[in-house]
């Protein structure tokens, strides 16, 4: 399976990169490929190493501005012009897709990905991975948009909540939880 992984850049705390880095060898283990923003930095280079460490292939897809971080090993790496096209070219490289922790670029990221569900555009799993609570006031707001009626659809239909590394594996394989439940 393809998973796209949307997550940050920068440096965190160990109670971020240890999770990333049991998820990312999980992926590889399961001989799964990456698709991820191509960053050799932060948890991008987390996923990266324990996913290529495992066994998994790595497809990175980054955009010209942040070209000179892009990681040199990846299996395959894709420059594109800008954020919109690389948002475009990963979710088109994915069979499923995974919000781990980040900053404004990753919930750019993901409420994109979830606006292209709504509207049909897509029918891939998401999956957001709630780390160390991270995601709590996410999953709030998402559960009083759906409540409000500002959805088209049910969110059980749109994504599904894991709050560790083997819960989100297990629902990406079909192991446990349905979309939009807490795995």
């Amino acid at each position: 399976m393809n998973v796209c992984v949307f997550c940050s850049a920068a440096d965190l705390d160990e109670r971020y990169v240890k999770p990333a880095r049991e998820f990312a060898e999980m992926l590889g283990s399961g001989g799964h490929t990456l698709v991820w923003g191509g960053s050799d930095t932060g948890l991008m280079k987390v996923m990266a190493d324990g996913v290529q460490r495992a066994g998994g292939r790595l497809v990175g897809i980054s955009v010209e501005f942040l070209a000179p971080l892009a990681r040199q090993n990846a299996d395959e790496m894709v420059i594109t012009r800008d954020l919109a096209e690389r948002k475009a070219r990963m979710l088109a490289a994915a069979d499923a897709v995974v919000v781990m922790v980040g900053g404004t670029g990753t919930l750019d990221e993901a409420t994109e990905i979830l606006e292209l569900k709504k509207h049909g555009h897509h029918a891939k799993p998401v999956l957001l991975l709630n780390t160390a609570g991270f995601y709590d006031g996410m999953i709030q707001q998402l559960r009083r948009i759906a409540d409000d009626g500002f959805l088209a659809r049910p969110l059980n239909e749109m994504i599904a909540f894991a709050d560790s590394p083997a819960a989100a594996m297990a629902a990406l394989t079909g192991g446990v939880g349905k979309p939009g439940e807490s795995a």
